[in-house]
């Protein structure tokens, strides 16, 4: 997982910012204080509740309620009264309470639901307008209360604001401001009532004044900061429109028609059941104005009718009642309000929650035999949209205008697509890690929380990771899951430690800290039904102080401040420093030099607490934790971050205890193709990492050599100190990898550790295949068995060069780079896409900072839609939609070409290579000998090459089905073409698989 050294905002201030940056104009409050007038500390607290009617058109309008902690009223509630034209209203007193639970109702059982969760109402005047809360008074000028005082007409300067949201997306706008020598209006301002279209007005009167300051937001916490200064706003008729302020300006809404028309009536709605879940899909609507939403309304179960407002026209309807009929209809409204008739009624039946799996066993074959796709889980394909999860940073990173959330695709899309990925010849997958995680942007699952849950964001009913397991093994398929031994989330991890942080839910805070909830677990996928999140913390804060409390300055102000103007306190979020995390089970420090010590012993980054791994407890969490998926039968762990934990605990600890437990759960055989290869990060050209044994990628691959103290936190610096003073020149080498000559010989394993290693010197140079192959080469007799290496040219964190961006070379050059990685040692790895040159050149991550549709972890489904059959691997019997279209790419029939060649010859799956006796630029021979297996082959790729000194007999080539007699231990062979290659095998059984655009 790479790791950028530049620290990212924390939390409180990544999530303040989450709201911000719509068009370059929306961001922070303005600079300028603006205080607020405290309550009379004996009066009790009201709030006034507007609630819009126009989309709703009920007979009859209730307020339910519930203050803050208090009980809820009886159901249906309490009636409300008519406020102004669209508005019906209810003013409630609370109290102590700041604040209170809503939802509506008609009175007869139809419920405005909010996606599944209560309204969380504050004080004052408060508008619910289609599921958008915000503080205002719409009917002002009629009797209803205003947030501030309404002069008399007459007695004061005036003026007229219109301002425009029409590049904003705002549903509602609130203007905060300023009279010249006067003060702010209470935050977040007044409500500005609706013009027209995309306009916004209101007229203040000024009093002695002939200006103001102003700003303006949503009611939400958006702001437009007009590039950070106040807006300087006259008396008379001014508009606002994209920081532009237009003074003497004409009404902007004079002669425009109201919109009366409402869309047409949504058509071809289809309920499709899929065990306790319905998919509802309905072709769109058309409207003169533009369609804002879809109601829909379900019936049936014991829950009532349920409305829905929807913004697409695909509907998930997910832990439904088993057997159960239920019927939906489907509205269209528009910007004005308009809403179409219903729809004609479609209905569904649930069937039964499916059972759970049984455990799986891994397939126990040699690793090598099989070729890996990596797929990012979250980013790969949708199989099951109720499970898909935005996050806080949904809106900011620019995903929501994507309709793109961070957590999109999940098991059931990648079951649903094993087949494509055998289609194209693999035999494994790689996937990223299935834990819990818990991070403001924590798709890819190296931020994990709970070790022990597989995270629920990926799972469906009849498609859980077991499911996947063993959906994968039934078609000979095998799963590697990336695991993460180093760090857990800044949150700690459950079951072992979770810090407690310092919060307030005072007018500054009480927007981010959540409500406490009793018997509310966080697991990033329930809604918690106070404030309608599914990334809940209100198990993580304080306000007290916490019994045993470490970090130190507890809940002091600080004198920094929020991108709001709010203050930040100590021990508001966690870090090493802070004193927040025991030092017995987490480190205390951040990395220093990358090529130190400290790099095993320090954070990261400010995202990822660094785990004391030397710690007992920590390596029995660990431990545990691992022991149940190894339980469900995964094939193999691609291990995160591994250079930054001693080997000395890796080869004492972690590794025995893997294939002990994979022995123990499954037998010797599985333990010994166990596959474990880790994530040595070394991004140079050095065979060793800058002179550091310590941190080159080859050096995980050994056994201790000598004994150190029993004591594993001074056994790994022992042997850091040992192994850097006795320096690359003295470190063990192998002959596992190489022939003798012609010949295969019995590798020795004895001093191998366990762990095998990505390849990154051959990575870090596939800028250029031949520079990738002789690094390579240069390389191998430092790995304890580099045929085990996993070689690949980009993935999620670098391309080639430690390029930010995925590969994109030319479909020539991605070629040869494959025919190189299909035939050279070790295994052979694509990143998901990489067949059609997906996101070639894109930037692979950037964080929340740009929408990932714009970035090489991209969502891949739209490529893999329809359906396609796979009879075996690189054989496709059926393809439909786009995915056909997918299955047409070139270097797509390249990698299913390679796949069944190599797959057909054992010397390059698990041979041993020499070049000795060869000419050529990309030129080697490979043997592998076992039992009644004897297969010897000639490789050139792109180059001519000549080959001296090789066993006599016949050979054929198994791209052309050339047949070539060697009587003098002599054979050449013309340059064959970029991307092309020749395989010429000892008593070959001819031509294997059909030519295609690059082997032929």
């Amino acid at each position: 997982m790479k790791r950028t050294r530049t620290r990212l905002l924390r939390r409180p201030l990544a999530a303040a910012v989450a709201a911000s940056g719509i068009l370059g104009l929306v961001s922070v409050l303005p600079g300028d204080p603006s205080p607020t007038t405290a309550p009379a500390a004996a009066a009790d607290n009201t709030v006034t509740v507007f609630y819009y009617t126009k989309t709703k058109n009920w007979a009859q309008y209730n307020l339910r309620y519930a203050p803050d902690g208090g009980s809820w009223t009886t159901v249906p509630g309490v009636k409300m009264e008519t406020a102004c034209t669209d508005w019906v209203k209810k003013t409630v007193t609370l109290g102590a309470a700041e604040g209170l639970q809503v939802t509506f109702n008609n009175g007869s059982g139809t419920w405005d639901n909010n996606s599944g969760k209560n309204y969380d109402l504050g004080t004052g005047n408060v508008t619910v307008k289609d599921g958008v809360v915000a503080h205002s008074a719409p009917c002002a000028g009629g009797g209803d209360p205003d947030p501030t005082p309404t002069p008399t007409p007459g007695d004061g300067n005036k003026a007229t604001v219109y301002y425009s949201t029409q590049t904003l997306g705002w549903t509602t706008a609130n203007i905060h401001y300023q009279p010249t020598g006067g003060s702010w209006t209470a935050v977040p301002g007044v409500g500005m009532q609706a013009a027209c279209t995309g306009w916004w007005k209101k007229e203040i009167d000024l009093g002695t004044a002939t200006s103001m300051k102003a700003a303006f937001n949503n009611g939400n916490g958006v702001w437009d900061n007009n590039k950070g200064a106040d807006y300087a706003l006259p008396t008379g008729v001014t508009t606002v429109k994209n920081n532009t302020v237009t003074k003497n300006a004409s009404d902007p809404c004079a002669g425009e028609v109201p919109d009366t028309k409402a869309p047409t009536v949504p058509t071809k709605v289809t309920a499709k059941a899929d065990g306790v879940s319905i998919v509802l899909t309905w072709e769109p609507s058309t409207d003169d104005k533009g369609v804002t939403k879809y109601q829909v309304t379900r019936t049936g179960g014991t829950k009532g009718t349920v409305v829905t407002d929807v913004g697409s026209t695909v509907f998930s309807d997910a832990n439904l009642e088993e057997r159960t009929t239920y019927t939906y209809t489907v509205k269209a409204a528009d910007a004005a309000g308009n809403v179409s008739a219903a729809s004609a009624a479609a209905t569904a039946t649930t069937g039964e929650k499916p059972p759970t799996p049984a455990p799986g066993k891994p397939l126990g074959t040699d690793p090598r035999k099989d070729p890996i796709y990596f797929v990012l889980t979250a980013r790969f394909n949708d199989g099951d949209s109720s499970n898909n999860r935005g996050g806080n940073q949904h809106e900011k990173s620019g995903n929501a205008a994507n309709n793109d959330p961070m957590f999109r695709g999940d098991f059931k899309g990648l079951v649903n697509k094993l087949d494509y990925i055998k289609g194209l010849g693999f035999s494994a997958v790689w996937i990223t890690p299935v834990v819990l995680n818990r991070s403001d942007y924590d798709y890819h699952g190296y931020h994990g929380w709970d070790f022990y849950k597989v995270d629920p964001r990926l799972e469906s009913a009849g498609a859980s990771y077991q499911d996947l397991i063993n959906a994968a093994h039934a078609k000979g398929m095998k799963i590697y899951q990336d695991v993460v031994y180093n760090h857990s989330s800044r949150w700690g991890a459950k079951g072992l430690f979770v810090p407690t942080v310092y919060g307030v839910r005072d007018k500054d805070w009480a927007w981010y800290y959540d409500e406490k909830q009793p018997g509310f677990e966080y697991d990033g996928l329930t809604i918690d039904p106070k404030t309608g999140k599914s990334y809940y913390n209100g198990d993580l804060w304080s306000t007290a102080e916490p019994p045993g409390n470490t970090c130190v300055d507890w809940g002091k102000p600080t004198q920094w401040t929020s991108p709001e103007g709010y203050r930040i306190y100590n021990c508001q979020w966690p870090n090493p420093t802070s004193g927040m995390f025991p030092k017995a089970l987490y480190h205390n420090c951040w990395i220093g030099n990358w090529e130190g010590e400290d790099s095993r012993s320090c954070w990261l980054h400010d995202d990822l607490a660094d785990f004391n791994t030397e710690n007992a407890q920590v390596q029995n969490y660990l431990i545990g934790a691992y022991n149940k998926y190894i339980d469900m039968g995964v094939d193999g762990f691609r291990v995160d971050t591994a250079v930054h934990i001693p080997r000395t605990t890796w080869n004492r600890r972690f590794l025995p205890a893997i294939y002990e437990r994979v022995t123990q759960q499954h037998g010797a055989e599985a333990a010994k193709n166990f596959f474990v290869f880790g994530e040595v990060a070394a991004f140079v050209n050095d065979k060793w990492n800058r002179g550091s044994v310590n941190h080159s990628a080859q050096f995980f691959t050994w056994k201790e050599r000598k004994e150190y103290s029993a004591d594993d936190e001074k056994a790994a610096l022992e042997m850091y100190d040992y192994e850097q003073q006795a320096g690359p020149a003295s470190q063990p080498t192998s002959t596992n990898a190489f022939l003798n000559g012609n010949t295969y010989h019995a590798p020795d394993h004895s001093k191998f550790s366990g762990m095998n290693v990505i390849d990154m010197r051959m990575h870090m140079n596939f800028g250029n295949a031949e520079n990738a192959f002789n690094n390579g080469k240069d390389s191998d007799d430092s790995y304890n068995d580099a045929t085990y290496n996993v070689v690949y040219v980009d993935s999620h964190d670098y391309g080639p060069n430690k390029s930010s961006e995925r590969y994109s070379g030319g479909t020539d050059a991605w070629a040869e780079n494959m025919s190189l990685m299909w035939t050279f040692r070790g295994i052979p790895t694509l990143y998901y896409g990489s067949e059609i040159e997906f996101q070639a050149g894109k930037k692979i991550d950037c964080g929340p900072t740009c929408p990932l549709a714009t970035t090489g972890r991209a969502y891949y489904g739209d490529h893999v839609a329809g359906d396609v059959k796979a009879s075996d691997f690189s054989e496709v019997d059926s393809a439909t939609g786009a995915v056909a279209t997918t299955l047409e790419k070139p270097l797509v029939k390249h990698v299913q070409r390679l796949n069944e060649i190599r797959r057909a010859i054992p010397a390059l799956q698990m041979g041993q290579y020499s070049t000795e006796g060869i000419t050529g630029e990309m030129a080697f021979k490979r043997r592998y000998t076992s039992g009644t297996t004897d297969s010897f082959a000639l490789v050139t790729v792109t180059h001519s090459a000549t080959y001296t000194g090789i066993p006599n007999g016949t050979y054929t080539d198994a791209v052309t089905g050339d047949t070539q007699v060697v009587t003098d231990g002599k054979l050449t062979v013309a340059a064959p073409g970029k991307g092309n290659l020749r395989v010429y095998v000892l008593g070959g059984t001819g031509k294997i698989g059909t030519a295609g655009p690059y082997l032929k």
